[in-house]
């Protein structure tokens, strides 16, 4: 076994106390995996797992306060000063028919038989104080390269869960490290069977992927054929070309830079990345070779739709990224007005994220007018501002009137009064200082009288 006792990790108390619990009665006890690696790099683990010679009831005799949650895999939660802490007995698994679980578990006493199953090197150290670091594989220098690199046989690591091939880019990505070059061939060779894995997980590491440093990584998934297996749609949009004047990247290659483009938030890196997915199918090419996209936002919008469901992402999610991907070109002219309405439009509360949305775009264009245009979103950012700042109505809940005022001063319910309430909407978008409750019951009565709709007569 390979130990390094002149590496030190500093352990919260709590997991000090359980490794010495379990050690006091004659187990083996490490912290393991994911902490190790972060401590070793300099971050704060955001959990602790703990790895033992002991089974998982001699775990429960050990402690007081437990939960069980997987003890078919060795799994126990102990309970210290409210927090739950997993500790795992050493395993040893089976053939992965589904390529996702094992057959069956075998519990081991040995600590190197449970390291050699983890997936990559980095995750595949352990740490103990009195032994020090455990590293079998070369996990350390591996992290001192900037390498992803599987345990074993990478072939043999994929095929126990191929959702392992997406987390290798999620690491790489989270790390800013490369992936080894056999680790990545075989990723290749394995990607198809990535659709044996749920959306639900494959969710999971792409938005992981979406919110790290180096988004832009999703360009090994599609090198290596997995978003051929999740996102194909992305692929085609990698093999369009935009021969326009204000492009120079493919399609594909547009949409990475604008994800890297935009601040690390669900909604708008999702936005990004399907902000242009229906281009592939909306490409038309005039007589002077020149490309357009006419109606791309619409498809891009239907498209994303489809796409957020088959990943089985929240309707919250789903709604509001499939609103900015719809909006994203719309043109916004450069005055009170347009911004009221547009703002009412897309909503108030993501106007302000359609602006990031339209920047981000813009960085991934070419230069032609580049200035031009983000003076304009900067003018328009500069007058929504002063609009929330003087508190200006954008939507029917901010009239000083309502459905039930106009009833009361005679119009009747039914469709007309709705059309009433948005007419006085748009009066009161163009002209702020027109929001009275005396202006508006007296301008709903001037509609009523207009209007040949006998129900608001």
């Amino acid at each position: 076994m390979t130990k390094d006792r002149q590496i030190q990790i500093d352990l919260p108390r709590d997991v000090r106390e359980i490794l010495a619990a379990l050690r006091s009665a004659g187990y083996e006890a490490f912290a393991v995996g994911g902490c190790v690696r972060d401590s070793l790099l300099g971050r704060i683990p955001d959990d602790w797992d703990i790895t033992t010679s002991a089974s998982p009831q001699e775990v429960k005799q050990v402690f007081r306060r437990t939960v069980d949650t997987g003890l078919q895999h060795g799994t126990v939660t102990v309970l210290q000063s409210g927090t739950g802490y997993e500790v795992t007995t050493y395993r040893v698994d089976g053939n992965y028919s589904d390529g996702r679980h094992p057959d069956s578990v075998t519990f081991t006493r040995s600590l190197a038989e449970d390291l050699c199953r983890r997936d990559f090197t980095i995750n595949a150290m352990a740490y103990a104080p009195q032994e020090g670091l455990v590293d079998l594989f070369g996990g350390r220098q591996d992290l001192a390269d900037g390498v992803i690199r599987a345990v074993g046989e990478p072939e043999r690591r994929f095929s126990e869960d191929a959702l392992r091939m997406m987390r290798a880019v999620r690491f790489s990505a989270q790390l800013g490290f490369s992936i080894a070059p056999e680790t990545f061939a075989a990723i290749r060779e394995l990607a198809p069977t990535l659709a044996r894995v749920s959306a639900e997980r494959i969710r999971v590491e792409l938005v992981k992927t979406l919110l790290s440093t180096h988004p832009e990584r999703i360009r090994e998934m599609y090198e290596a054929g997995l978003t051929a297996v999740f996102l194909p749609e992305l692929d085609a949009c990698m093999r369009v070309p935009q021969n326009h004047p204000h492009h120079v990247y493919t399609v594909g290659e547009h949409i990475l830079r604008s994800v890297c483009a935009v601040r690390a938030d669900t909604v708008l890196r999702l936005t990004m990345l399907l902000h242009d997915i229906g281009k592939a199918q909306t490409r038309t090419t005039d007589e002077n070779g020149t490309d357009h996209f006419y109606g791309h936002a619409e498809r891009s919008a239907e498209m994303a739709q489809e796409i957020l469901r088959r990943l089985r992402f929240d309707n919250e999610t789903r709604e509001k990224t499939v609103r900015l991907v719809q909006a994203h070109d719309r043109m916004i002219a450069q005055t009170p007005a347009a911004v009221r309405k547009a703002a009412a439009k897309i909503g108030p509360d993501l106007f302000p994220l359609l602006l990031e949305v339209k920047e981000a775009d813009l960085a991934a264009q070419s230069d032609h007018c580049r200035e031009e245009k983000a003076e304009a979103i900067r003018a328009v950012r500069s007058l929504y501002e002063q609009i929330l700042a003087d508190a200006d109505c954008l939507t029917l809940k901010d009239l000083a009137v309502n459905g039930s005022d106009l009833i009361r001063d005679g119009a009747r319910p039914g469709p007309g009064l709705g059309k009433i309430l948005g007419a006085l909407l748009e009066e009161v978008q163009e002209e702020p200082s027109r929001n009275t409750r005396a202006y508006l019951l007296a301008r709903a009565r001037e509609l009523r009288g207009m209007s040949r709709d006998p129900g608001n007569a």
